[in-house]
């Protein structure tokens, strides 16, 4: 079965939550699934979810337990880069039928790796693996290398409201 390359991005609520879900399915069906988390380090309710499936969801975090706001600094471009290479290493080893690397798009945008460095892993993946990037701002060149693109739209959010994260929703 060939693997293809999904993005969801836009700035909408979900993407994430898309990806998880997907993974869920996958693993469900019997897949092993490498997930690598960009510019993320926060414990969140989803990674406490994911444990019960340690036998076959693999998920790692390539960022500090904080936002990034401004200039990123050398340890989160270090913790990024290490993760591209898990990444390519996971698109590649065959022992991965799905990899999700959730806000590579962000990592992107943030300057922790190029996009000609995301397109490369991208490029590397082996034939049957299907390859889902999320964040926001998906650079128009990994768009047009894309099979499916989803674009998670705002129209209406109660953060717009004061409404904070609240656990088990948003984190």
């Amino acid at each position: 079965m060939p693997g293809y390359v999904q993005v969801y991005t836009g700035e909408g609520k979900g993407k994430t939550t898309a990806s998880l879900g997907l993974a869920l399915r996958a693993a469900g069906a019997g897949w092993n699934v490498f997930i690598g988390q960009f510019a993320k380090g926060m414990r969140s309710s989803e990674l406490v979810a994911l444990e019960r499936f340690a036998d076959r969801i693999t998920l790692h975090q390539f960022g500090l337990p904080r936002f990034i706001l401004g200039k990123a600094k050398e340890e989160d471009i270090g913790l990024a880069r290490r993760g591209l290479d898990e990444a390519r290493a996971a698109v590649t080893s065959g022992a991965y039928s799905l990899v999700i690397l959730d806000e590579a798009n962000v990592a992107v945008k943030l300057q922790l790796f190029t996009i000609d460095e995301l397109l490369a892993v991208v490029d590397a993946k082996l034939p049957d693996v299907e390859l889902v990037i999320t964040g926001r701002d998906a650079d128009p060149r990994l768009v047009a290398r894309a099979d499916l693109v989803t674009e998670m739209r705002l129209v209406k959010h109660y953060f717009q409201a004061g409404v904070v994260a609240r656990r088990g929703i948003e984190k």
